[in-house]
């Protein structure tokens, strides 16, 4: 008897990490991707010549990724250089109002300590405690376990654990709990901003998502080569271990016969018959029929309100001064909340955007500013991409006032080359059925994160993996709903002898 042959739709992430480890486990994987290299929302693109990241910037939760390499035999090392970072991120506010945190959580206390004063740095040590442990309190039970309602939840944290899940807060929104800790409201903004790492608003999101912070103060490394490393590494691992890679092969149809998975179908028409199939895909895309009426009525469709954040990002080359960038820096408005009204009740541009700034070519703050250093700059926006075409000059007087806060923030930026632009309608293109929501559906309420599907569908045999599925999105949890997409499989097919894998038809394509 031949091994199941699987078919992963999408190399984005978790589509990668559920090749890898099917194929580690011994099926046949076809890995189907239409874009022309890996990668998925972890793009890189070529701006004056030079490549940069163009998606996620922050790698967080390496043991993740660690587990993954180990588990096929290898080591993330081999792969990648990783650098840790001393100063997880700047922050700034105006000219003079500059805070950074650190690695270490006394050097970051110190320094609030500093900029707000003692009651603000005690106030920041209960925080990073909380966080903690919100973190240690859901990872097993929640972030690695396949999906669970509020039920399976309590049982298996069993009734020692039932007193931290009380109090996790998840009932408080994040914005309001954070007043518990910091009397200043510019520290409530800083800590708030945790929410947007999910595509989520402060003031609508749960007060679990402060675990985030804790993710961050874990540790944060510098990728050598950038972020698309990380991605062009699993793919190599993944064919190594026979997982057949199809780039520039978009899948148009998944076929459903006796109300189970029969095969897939690419946009040229070659039909490829099949025992599962792992959609890397937004489950927008899939409710919205892009794979076929019959996998359409395998998801819900997302309601319009309640798609996470865009963005418009500008990727360029460019001088600096006057302002010291460090890897990650982020310039904040001047009002938080009218930021996200403009956004999720508006549906439009924020008239007060924060912006981020990653500074590509740096690690931590220090040295000489560059003559032309990669700058990835970044705002959010609604997620309104397939309704609203994001005209010019809206996008031009977005820009408008980027610029303007990082110079009263003390940052003159001196382009060396033509940005590159992306707005919520590009990443409609990009990820279509979404409107440019990057992150799935937003985590607003307790709710949210018991209605994202878990990685089986209601069709038998099509399994989901990616940003809009359980656990949620950022880079370490695609990864994990990948692992549990194929957890899942091998769980479902123990019954079935597998041998060494073979290559599927339409060969292997490494571009």
């Amino acid at each position: 008897m031949r091994s199941s042959r699987i078919a992963v739709i999408g190399a984005g992430i978790a589509g990668l990490v559920a090749a890898l480890e099917l194929a580690a486990a011994g099926f046949e994987v076809c890995l189907f991707e239409r874009s022309a290299s890996p990668g998925g929302k972890m793009r890189e693109i070529e701006v004056g010549g030079r490549r940069m990241d163009a998606g996620p910037t922050v790698f967080t939760l390496r043991e993740v990724f660690d587990e993954i390499f180990a588990h096929a035999g290898d080591s993330l090392d081999a792969h990648l250089k990783l650098v840790p970072a001393r100063v997880l991120a700047r922050h700034a506010w105006s000219a003079g109002e500059r805070l950074d945190l650190y690695a270490d959580l006394r050097q970051s206390a110190d320094a609030i300590g500093r900029f707000a004063g003692r009651s603000e740095a005690e106030g920041f040590v209960r925080f990073a405690a909380q966080a903690r442990r919100i973190f240690t309190t859901l990872e097993q039970t929640f972030i690695r376990a396949a999906r669970p309602t509020p039920f399976d939840l309590v049982r298996r944290a069993g009734f020692g654990g039932l007193g931290e899940l009380l109090n996790i807060n998840p009932f408080t929104t994040l914005s309001q709990d954070l007043k518990h800790f910091f009397a200043d409201a510019r520290l409530r903004q800083l800590f708030g901003r945790y929410a947007t790492y999910c595509g989520s608003s402060p003031f609508q999101s749960p007060a679990t998502l402060m675990l985030i912070a804790h993710v961050e103060q874990a540790g944060v490394w510098y990728v050598e080569g950038g972020m698309h490393r990380l991605a062009a590494a699993l793919a190599a691992v993944a064919a190594r271990h026979g997982a057949a890679l199809n780039y520039s092969t978009e899948i148009a149809r998944i076929h459903v016969e006796g109300a189970r998975v029969s095969a897939v179908e690419t946009a040229g028409g070659e039909r490829i018959a099949v025992d599962a199939v792992v959609c890397n895909a937004d489950n927008g895309a899939l409710a919205a029929g892009l794979f076929g009426p019959a996998a359409a009525r395998s998801v819900r469709p997302t309601a319009r309100a309640a798609r996470s954040l865009s963005a418009v990002t500008w990727n360029m080359l460019a001088r600096t001064e006057g302002f010291e960038l460090a890897r990650h820096t982020v310039f904040f408005s001047a009002d938080y909340a009218a930021e996200f009204d403009d956004i999720f009740r508006r549906g439009r541009l924020p008239s007060g955007p924060t912006v981020y700034v990653c500074a590509q070519d740096r690690c931590d703050p220090g040295g000489e500013s560059l003559a032309a250093e990669r700058l990835f700059c970044l705002v959010n926006a609604p997620p309104t991409g397939d309704v609203h075409p994001f005209e010019s000059a809206e996008i031009e007087q977005c820009e408008s006032r980027v610029f303007e806060l990082l110079r009263t923030c003390g940052l003159t930026v001196h382009r060396t080359s033509a940005p590159q632009v992306t707005t919520p309608a590009d990443f409609e293109r990009l990820y279509p059925a979404t409107g440019g929501a990057l992150y799935g559906p937003a985590s607003h309420g307790w709710r949210a994160s018991f209605v994202r599907p878990g990685s089986r569908s209601s069709i038998p045999g099509l399994y989901l993996a990616g940003g809009s599925t359980h656990p949620g999105a950022g880079v370490p949890m695609a990864a994990t709903s990948g692992r549990l997409a194929a957890a899942s499989i091998v769980e479902d097919h123990t019954s079935i002898r597998r041998s060494r894998p073979v290559a599927m038809p339409g060969g292997t394509s490494m571009r």
